[in-house]
């Protein structure tokens, strides 16, 4: 018999005098549709929930798990669970195990209690995360992993939603279903936080435009934040009457309430292709998490108010009164599980745990899959041309050439981008391929995460690189881990176009010129690209695709905006920064450098406004004599450092030019790994932007590196001068 904890002791005397609290509501078994074994199989999956939430608390006080927060309180989401499909997809609240252990009732062969148990011991036989987290998810019941759903999830769950119709439209393959709904769940807390906010917003916008938006949306309102208390009635208030959605209330203590609004919920969803917002009211048993010690900020009446309404007496009141198990059964069948989930917790904390830094990381990449991408028929336009129309033109046959790319941006259809990147490629595949969004980084992400579990490769544009800074979670926290969380059983394939640093001629200021790249650059798994030509923007956008639809990579493409339009290198009407399309079959590897030039006197490691900046330098230097080769890096992630310290071999003197601030910066990383080949720290320096926001008007420029900086400073270190940095 396992030693009981002190937060089962209102169960149990209420077991003992076989007394328990009524229900608010007077449902019958018949009226809702469930019969009496299906309300024993919802209270088993409480009851499973439950005991794991005490053993976890048991093994963490013998350092064997590492994970306690908890679902007590929140088990009426078994309910839930019952009244969808295996099939649906579902993004779930930390606090659904009893979701997942009742929808594995619904698949067979599935061990919910073992696989628990190993996530909780941090196993690397744990099913889902290879022991990685404790996490959620299942591939065989459609719940793709979560690891800290402070709402972050919410977006993608929407454009998971919306990715539905569209996959059927486009006539692309999903693992899902047409005919699926989408559930997402969530506290009452992160109701309030921004990404929560916007994705309510984007499915409600949608929807209210006919948008099939099939969401069914729980909110799991246990009244309080860790120990913020959310206002009575906040939830309620915020989503009644709001547009584009229909709102339900339930009471997670109540099975059988919970079962019907759930089932009207799915039918609401399924049958209209609309979201669906529903309330469920529950309560927080036993704190945030096992460190938590709510006594410090609840008073004893609000902890006995929340025991009085535990789920468990709830459903042991509605077995007892429905007269489906006598007081006997209940006990039995309590106390069995409690037994059975510590026997295999012994067995748990005794399987493998990972245990090298190569065990762990050997998920962040996802698995390779077949290329999709058909044949180019075309011809192709040899005409050279600027940054921005090579990268149109590489889009349009990159749309044509692969049926499951979809982009979607602010102001990219209609309109054609803010710089003209994006011009006719709605007129030509439509909106519904090339679609424009709302103003909502957030959303726009986490419409691409989400379009991407059902096949389609989506190209989402964020306007500016500032603009990303409010949504980059999207990127660290959901596209990037998903294949890390799910020991490579999920992934997000998608490219991300993002016009970004300086250099802007009379546009500008801080929001429009940002030269942070570190934010991107330190993000696992996240591939990071940007052109400095449009011979280079097409081979890297045309590679980027190929990464993500075989590979299943994320990757992100900087283009410079200041290079977007420039046609000239050197003198007014050159033409000698415009290129010719080198064609569908051209790409540039991740780590695959540029070079322009064979000297030897110095070596200029760069990127992006950098490659072009320095060209004009050179060309100034030349005449005095000074022999140059200009070394591109293209890709700022997944740097070839042994290739950089081939190219820059033969050389005097190297100079690293980068174009992003000083601390945190490009040239830091390629500094380092020069010295670590061997290369003489007094033959390298470095030239970059200041530790600076870009300001507005003329002074633009002068926190960042100019033509004549990288002259003068390629002259000096050539002639032997000491620079500094």
């Amino acid at each position: 018999m396992v030693e009981p904890l002190p937060q089962e002791n209102r169960f149990l005397e209420a077991l003992s005098k076989d007394a328990w609290p009524e229900s608010q509501h007077q449902w019958g078994l018949e009226s809702v549709g469930l019969g009496p074994a299906g309300l024993v199989e919802l209270f088993d999956s409480q009851l499973m929930s439950r005991h794991l939430d005490l053993h976890a608390r048991r093994l963490q006080a013998r350092g064997e798990a590492f994970y306690t927060i908890g679902s007590s309180g929140h088990e009426g989401n078994a309910a839930i669970a019952a009244a969808l499909r295996p099939t649906d997809p579902a993004f779930l609240h930390y606090r659904d195990a009893a979701f997942m252990i009742q929808r594995s009732h619904q698949v067979p062969g599935q061990t919910p209690l073992w696989d628990l148990l190993l996530s909780f011991v941090a196993s690397a036989e744990d099913p889902i995360s290879g022991g990685r987290h404790k996490v959620l998810g299942s591939k065989a019941l459609a719940i793709p992993p979560q690891t800290s759903t402070i709402a972050s999830h919410l977006p993608k769950a929407m454009g998971a939603a919306y990715g539905l119709g569209l996959a059927r439209r486009l006539g692309i393959a999903s693992e899902t279903p047409d005919d699926s709904v989408v559930l997402c769940s969530f506290g009452d807390a992160s109701f309030n936080h921004s990404a929560a906010q916007g994705a309510l917003n984007a499915a409600g916008w949608a929807a209210y435009q006919s948008v099939p938006m099939p969401l069914v949306l729980v909110c799991e309102d246990n009244g309080i934040g860790i120990s913020t208390p959310t206002p009575d009635g906040w939830i309620e208030a915020n989503m009644q009457g709001r547009p584009g959605f229909h709102y339900l209330a339930c009471d997670g203590g109540d099975l059988l309430d919970t079962w019907q609004a759930a089932c009207q919920a799915v039918r609401l969803a399924r049958s209209r292709r609309q979201p669906v917002f529903l309330h469920m009211r529950c309560v927080r048993l036993f704190g945030h998490a096992g460190s938590d010690a709510q006594q410090a900020y609840l008073t004893p009446a609000r902890i006995e108010a929340a025991e009085a309404r535990d789920p468990l007496l709830i459903s042991a009141g509605l077995l007892r009164r429905h007269g489906v198990l006598d007081r006997d059964e209940i006990a039995t069948r309590y106390h069995a599980m409690s037994q059975r989930i510590a026997e295999l917790g012994e067995s748990a904390i005794r399987r493998p745990k990972l245990e090298t830094a190569e065990q762990v990381m050997a998920s962040i990449v996802p698995p390779t899959r077949p290329g999709r991408a058909r044949a180019w028929q075309g011809d192709v336009d040899v005409t050279p041309v600027p940054m921005a129309k090579g990268l149109n033109q590489a889009l349009q046959r990159l749309m044509q050439r692969y049926p499951q790319l979809v982009m979607a941006g602010q102001d990219i259809g209609r309109k054609g981008g803010v710089y003209g990147v994006t011009q006719k490629l709605q007129a030509h595949f439509g909106a519904h391929r090339v679609i424009d969004t709302l103003l909502d980084e957030q959303s726009i992400l986490g419409l691409g995460i989400g379009m991407a579990h059902h096949g389609l490769v989506p190209i989402l544009e964020i306007q500016f690189l500032a603009y990303l800074h409010n949504a980059e979670d999207q990127l660290r926290g959901e596209a990037a881990t998903l294949s890390f969380f799910s020991n490579r059983q999920y992934a997000n394939p998608m490219v991300v176009r993002i016009a970004g640093l300086g250099y802007q001629k009379g546009f500008g200021g801080h929001f429009h010129n940002d030269n942070a790249l570190a934010v991107l650059r330190d993000i696992p798994g996240l591939l990071v690209a940007c052109p400095a030509n449009a011979a280079d923007a097409v081979g890297l956008l045309q590679e980027a695709v190929r990464l993500a639809d075989e590979e299943q990579r994320v990757v992100v493409m900087i283009e410079p905006i200041a290079l977007y339009h420039q046609r000239d290198l050197l003198a007014e009407g050159d033409q000698g920064w415009c290129f010719a399309d080198p064609g569908p079959q051209h790409r540039l590897p991740v780590g695959e450098l540029g070079q322009w030039g064979e000297g030897g006197d110095l070596a200029i490691v760069t990127y992006g406004n950098g490659v072009y900046l320095s060209r004009q330098a050179a060309a100034q230097l030349a005449e005095e004599g000074i022999e140059l080769r200009i070394i591109d890096l293209r890709w700022l992630t997944g740097i070839d450092h042994d290739a950089v310290h081939r190219a820059v071999a033969g050389c005097e003197r190297i100079l690293v030019v980068d174009e992003c601030r000083r601390s945190g910066s490009l040239s830091e990383e390629v500094i380092t790994a020069l010295v670590e080949r061997g290369v003489a720290g007094e033959r390298l320096a470095r030239l970059t932007a200041e530790d600076s926001f870009i300001p507005l008007g003329r002074a633009a420029t002068v926190t960042l590196p100019s033509v004549a900086e990288i002259a003068v400073r390629a002259r000096q270190w050539v002639q032997g001068e000491a620079l500094q940095g």
